[in-house]
């Protein structure tokens, strides 16, 4: 087993209840592991809920919190996989000032070099979009920052697995019960 360690996506099928994510975030501070990304959204099952957590930890220590997780009632199932064993994005905003975006040749270069989109413009300001991995973001954000940004905000990663991901029997079974 794995003591190295390394990156994890962590994968959890609950049911949408209040206090859920209280009590999965303890499980993680109680062992001092910071979170480095959340996102909860729907899954690909009417009425069960997904948490994508990617925390930086030995394989060790990740099976014991999986385990930890499993044991909460309203979870039907937690899976971990390292980051060749998914497909994952995330997603960041940049709102600069509208005047750059007329007046800096440079601003719309790094925009198609980037495979930014602008979400709006108004007079005032523009919004940029881009998806991808977390590198990318933070290399735009550097390339930006250079003329200023007025707000940016970055989303938590969302993962596929590569390999099929046994859940939807398993909750199929969840449920008919």
């Amino acid at each position: 087993m794995n003591t190295e360690k390394q990156l994890y996506t962590v994968s959890i099928y609950t049911e949408n209840n209040i206090g859920l994510l209280n009590r999965i975030s303890a499980i993680f501070q109680r062992r001092h592991i910071n979170i480095e990304s959340l996102n909860t959204s729907p899954s690909e099952i009417d009425g069960v809920s997904r948490f994508t957590i990617v925390v930086y930890m030995d394989e060790v220590g990740m099976k014991k919190i999986i385990g930890q997780i499993d044991k909460q009632v309203e979870v039907i199932k937690a899976f971990y996989h390292t980051e060749e064993e998914t497909i994952y994005q995330v997603s960041g905003l940049f709102k600069i000032k509208s005047d750059l975006l007329f007046e800096e040749r440079q601003i719309q270069n790094i925009i198609k070099e980037s495979n930014a989109r602008i979400v709006t413009v108004n007079k005032v300001f523009f919004v940029l979009e881009k998806s991808g991995k977390r590198e990318e973001l933070k290399d735009l954000y550097e390339k930006l920052s250079v003329f200023g940004i007025m707000q940016y905000t970055r989303s938590g990663r969302i993962a596929v697995t590569k390999d099929e991901m046994k859940i939807s029997k398993m909750l199929q079974a969840f449920n008919n019960n």
